[in-house]
């Protein structure tokens, strides 16, 4: 029998999200897909609930008879303690026990900005779980994300990231994990670092594109200023493409490169690998 008490998906048509939200409702968990859009796909938008960071109208309701969140940070922030933190206090006033937070792989517990939230969390809730993963293998395909459509429009991925190398990981491992640190008996209480099952450099990555979509994609590599004013140019605010351009340095020096067994460990399954992930997306990249 699946736990019956309810989970709070935010983020839910996000690339992390939507299986999160698929999983838990085929395994019969009741579940709140939180987003300010409506999704598209009949299943999920049956679980759909208003959820804005910017609203917090639609903050309380969400909250209210759940056991457990997912938690995805308001996006394109480079300080959203204030924001979550308020967030955070109504969870708990409102009886939640246990959150999953999304951060990432390349922001340090602790640090300012993004790096308090884990201690938001872990200060505020008995049941939690910090999940910590490698840059996704979806930036490649999103169209919305730089990467995705500088390929599409250029074929090209810049970055200055020099020869640096990443654990990639597909955002379905990532969700696989997330589901089990909501619903598993006994809270997770850990930080989880997620990786991808090797590491590849930005060259490696245009290699197996242009191998799997048919198409000459290539890696440029730029200073960090250039990266961060190309981030601006695309309509990232200036503080939050400040702090990825210095995520791109920091895998310049390493940062990085490592994996991990988590995936495997916590899902009794191996995370899938880039070259399997750009065979299956071959088609988002062929030439019209």
């Amino acid at each position: 029998m699946p736990d019956q008490r309810t989970v709070l998906i935010t983020g839910a048509t996000g690339n992390i999200g939507r299986h999160i939200v698929a999983a838990l409702a085929a395994a019969g968990h009741p579940v709140r897909a939180a987003s300010r859009h409506r999704p598209t796909d009949p299943a999920a938008a049956a679980h759909h609930i208003p959820f804005d960071w910017h609203d917090p109208a639609t903050h309380r309701p969400a909250v209210g008879g759940v056991h457990a969140v997912y938690l995805m940070p308001p996006p394109v922030s480079a300080d959203p303690v204030g924001q979550v933190g308020a967030f955070l206090d109504l969870a708990q006033d409102a009886g939640v026990r246990r959150v999953v937070l999304l951060s990432s792989s390349a922001i340090r517990t602790g640090n300012p900005g993004p790096g308090q939230l884990p201690t938001a969390v872990t200060d505020r809730f008995p049941e939690w779980a910090v999940l910590r993963p490698s840059w996704f293998m979806q930036n490649f395909v999103a169209e919305h994300h730089h990467h995705g459509a500088s390929i599409r429009r250029d074929g090209e991925i810049v970055t200055a990231t020099g020869d640096g190398r990443v654990g990639f990981i597909d955002a379905a491992d990532i969700a696989a994990v997330a589901v089990r640190a909501l619903t598993d008996p006994v809270p997770h209480n850990a930080e989880h670092l997620l990786t991808g099952p090797q590491t590849h450099s930005y060259a490696d990555v245009a290699a197996m594109i242009s191998e799997a979509g048919g198409r000459p994609v290539r890696h440029r590599t730029v200073d960090v200023d250039t990266m961060r004013r190309r981030l601006v140019d695309s309509g990232i605010p200036d503080g939050f493409a400040a702090l990825l351009a210095g995520m791109d340095a920091a895998i310049a020096a390493g940062a990085e490169n490592r994996t991990t067994s988590t995936v495997a460990d916590v899902t009794g399954r191996a995370p899938t690998s880039l070259r399997d992930f750009c065979t299956a997306h071959a088609d988002h990249w062929r030439p019209a």
